[in-house]
């Protein structure tokens, strides 16, 4: 890694955790202490390895499908939400259901019923390989119909172009979705679509903030993992207005060609990424060059808390253990 030249490293505020995140993440910590274990965990939790290892290690089962579960188990849905298909099953096999879908993913989800009852087809813009996709379309898989981008509204062969919906998923790039709607207002006038744009709070303010970054430094870094849809869009986001950016799992993975002649080097990362891991890229960052300075672009401030699943409540009065009293208490102020 070469620094000879670095003289700022700029930070991009908000980053890292989101409320979705971080109520994930307790509601495994927290069944862990009032679930008789095993507890297993269906995909990861967030798209993180090091918050998947960390977990593992106080004892989380991670599994691909249920049917790595066995029957009356504890298990605990990830935060990207699951359809219907995979509930039912659950439910059969007498499984113990601790829901950890992220509450912004479940509008989405409810939307989506409703707009099928009514007799919708519904276009979902997002990426059909993704958990959170294909959670929603388990709701009505005969009328979603999945698109990513706006050259595919013009393949699309609906039954009625009168009663068309659109939905989102909560992870992509404010600007690459505003193109793929336009797109779809345009074949289809009378299209519909929710009330409040379906990104979530947390994607917009970090894409905003790595915008914000990114022209004033010569380079991103934004740490988080391959397969993490936020994380990757705001790579994209940096990128679409001139600035080179790069995804890192962590600092091991920062190549010094990427840094050579950077004066001002920007840091981001994703929803489901630690922040321990930016501070090990700064403190690397650093030793290249005693005199960088640190600086961070800040542009809203987040206060979003979302309460604990009811879940939570009611095993520990079946098992007699309790939640820790701050736990209780933000439970019941839901």
């Amino acid at each position: 890694m070469s620094g000879e030249t670095l003289k700022e490293i700029v930070l991009a505020g908000p980053r890292g955790f989101c409320a979705g995140v971080e109520r994930a993440i307790d509601i495994v910590e927290l069944a862990l202490q009032v679930c008789p274990p095993p507890v297993y965990v269906r995909k990861e939790i967030v798209h993180n390895r090091d918050v998947v290892d960390a977990l593992s290690r106080k004892g989380a089962i991670f599994v691909d499908e249920l049917d790595q579960v066995p029957d009356d188990a504890t298990v605990i849905f990830s935060a990207h939400g699951i359809s219907p298909a995979v509930r039912e099953e659950a439910k059969h096999r007498g499984l113990r259901v601790i829901d950890a879908t992220c509450p912004l993913v479940t509008k989405v989800h409810l939307e989506a019923i409703r707009y099928a009852r009514e007799g919708y087809s519904i276009i979902l813009v997002g990426h059909e390989d993704h958990d959170e996709v294909i959670g929603t379309t388990g709701e009505a898989p005969d009328r979603i119909h999945v698109i990513s981008h706006p050259d595919e509204v013009d393949k699309l062969d609906l039954p009625d172009p009168d009663k068309v919906a659109y939905l989102t998923q909560t992870t992509l790039s404010v600007d690459d979705t505003r193109e793929v709607i336009e797109a779809l207002r345009r074949r289809f006038p009378r299209s519909v679509g929710p009330s409040k744009d379906d990104i979530c709070y947390a994607t917009q303010n970090r894409q905003a903030a790595v915008k914000a970054v990114a022209a004033e430094v010569d380079v991103v870094l934004v740490i988080g993992a391959a397969n993490s849809s936020n994380a990757n869009r705001l790579r994209e986001v940096s990128e679409a207005i001139g600035t080179r950016a790069y995804l890192i799992n962590d600092i091991r993975e920062i190549k010094p060609e990427w840094l050579e002649g950077a004066t001002r080097i920007g840091i981001t990362a994703g929803a489901s990424t630690p922040e321990f891991l930016v501070t090990e890229a700064v403190e690397a960052l650093k030793r290249q060059q005693q005199a960088v300075e640190v600086r961070e672009v800040h542009v809203v401030e987040e206060d979003v808390r979302f309460g604990l699943p009811h879940e939570l409540e009611e095993i520990p009065r079946e098992t007699g253990k309790t939640l820790p009293p701050r736990v209780a208490a933000s439970s019941q102020g839901r």
